[in-house]
């Protein structure tokens, strides 16, 4: 559904949307904007900041867009974006993010590597906790049990 936008925005609005606490609406643009500046490129929405997954959703897309790992930086950045709040009013209703990269880094491209660091399925909120069932059984099995009743840190539970 991502029509009211343009192609080039497609794949990267239509993946965000998937998010549990993006927060969609339902007009033409599904409260996402997009634009283009200079050499650069952005892609502006809301996170649901009522939502139990809200700053997961910050916290997963921050980690990936701003700061992949020492070796592998994305030339992206992900940062909130406020009109003035003394002239507007809270954060439920002013408060959006903005993705922001580089015409070299396509639109299309950043969504495959959310799809591929985020919680799988992304739409799933179990998913995001830890909690949702990958199929991957084998893996499981392959643990051994932990004789140590008390674990580790038992010390630490004793009163």
């Amino acid at each position: 559904m991502a029509d009211a936008h343009h192609p080039k925005f497609g794949k990267l609005i239509d993946f965000l949307a998937r998010l549990p606490a993006v927060d969609i609406n339902d007009t033409p643009s599904r409260g996402f904007g997009f634009g283009r500046d200079d050499n650069t490129w952005w892609v502006k929405f809301s996170i649901d900041i009522d939502h139990d997954l809200a700053w997961h959703t910050v916290q997963e897309l921050g980690a990936v867009l701003n700061y992949l790992s020492i070796e592998e930086r994305l030339a992206s950045t992900f940062k909130p974006v406020s009109p003035p709040p003394y002239l507007n009013g809270g954060p439920e209703e002013f408060l959006s993010w903005v993705i922001e990269a580089p015409d070299e880094l396509r639109p299309g491209t950043l969504a495959d590597t959310l799809e591929d660091r985020l919680p799988k399925p992304v739409e799933d909120e179990a998913a995001w906790y830890g909690e949702a069932d990958d199929g991957d059984d084998e893996e499981e099995e392959d643990l051994e049990p932990d004789d140590d009743e008390d674990g580790p840190f038992a010390s630490l539970d004793d009163d």
